[in-house]
């Protein structure tokens, strides 16, 4: 296994081993963000008030890949919140039952990726470069790529020999898969980690592509604020049809979402209310009855 330093990001390097097209996992039940996934499939929770789910979209747009024929997004969880929101963006692979997790998410959609490279990226990976915009940020993954091999994009880790790690990374979000690799995987529960990238890995096939900007993987309540808290910068963001008479600092508040106590440092859905009186910090609301604490 290699490690790469993949050239700029915005090189835009001709991809060598064929055509690509993308795949978006969409379908996990997000059981770490419980209750918030009661309501909304971890994929549609929003960060910065756009749904992440938008934002891996958007990125690989940003990459010249976008419609039914260049990407694919699975669901299951609360599947039908999912299709509605792609709608005709993108081709759906609905999950039956349970989801079929990284690999068999992949087998279900094998008639669809059809010979291709595939990128491959977790829709609650939130990634964020001050320098490039999303998709030219992620393009060293496809710089150069022989066709053949397995490219992940990581960052290091603080121990570098901890389980997990690849070359020393931590894997942030997004892995470029060869068809070799894709074409025998069965439609049944399996993940990528021990299907894929481990034996490419123990064959010398694996490479790790450092990203250079911010990466949370918002499973959990904390890390989901601090993606929403980088999304909205020092100053906060809120939308601009939300209705505050309250105090609201460095937070972010959703459309429609209406603010009569104080809020710091926090996260208001779209709708969501905060009656006058109330005081949050480091909180997620949802409605009006739900309060996920998120402090680190």
């Amino acid at each position: 296994m290699t490690t790469s330093g993949g050239g700029s990001a915005t090189s835009g390097g001709p991809v060598t081993g064929g055509e690509v097209c993308a795949v978006v996992l969409a379908a996990g039940a997000g059981t770490r963000l419980r209750p918030l996934t009661e309501r909304v499939p971890k994929a549609l929770c929003p960060v910065g008030n756009v749904p992440l789910l938008d934002r891996a979209l958007a990125r690989l747009a940003g990459l010249g890949l976008a419609g039914p024929e260049r990407v694919a997004v699975n669901a299951c969880y609360l599947g039908e919140q999912v299709v509605d929101r792609v709608g005709r963006r993108a081709h759906l692979s609905v999950e039956p039952g349970d989801p079929l997790g990284t690999a068999g998410g992949l087998g279900r959609l094998r008639d669809w990726i059809a010979g291709r490279g595939v990128l491959v990226g977790n829709a609650d990976a939130y990634l964020a470069d001050p320098q490039v915009p999303p998709g030219p940020d992620i393009a060293a993954l496809l710089d150069g790529w022989d066709g053949r091999s397995v490219r992940l994009l990581g960052q290091p880790a603080d121990d570098p020999a901890a389980p997990g790690t690849f070359a020393g990374h931590l894997f942030v979000g997004f892995s470029l898969l060869p068809w070799r690799l894709v074409r025998n995987l069965p439609a049944t529960f399996g993940d990528l980690v021990r299907a894929v990238w481990r034996p490419a890995e123990a064959a010398g096939a694996l490479t790790v592509v450092p990203y250079r900007g911010t990466f949370y993987d918002t499973g959990t309540p904390a890390d989901y604020l601090a993606a929403n808290l980088h999304a909205a910068g020092p100053d906060g963001l809120v939308d601009a049809s939300a209705e505050v008479d309250g105090r609201v600092t460095r937070s972010v508040v959703g459309a429609g979402a209406r603010v009569h106590g104080v809020v710091d440092r926090s996260v208001i859905w779209p709708g969501a209310t905060v009656t006058a009186g109330e005081r949050l910090d480091a909180v997620i609301r949802a409605g009006a009855d739900l309060t996920v604490p998120a402090a680190r």
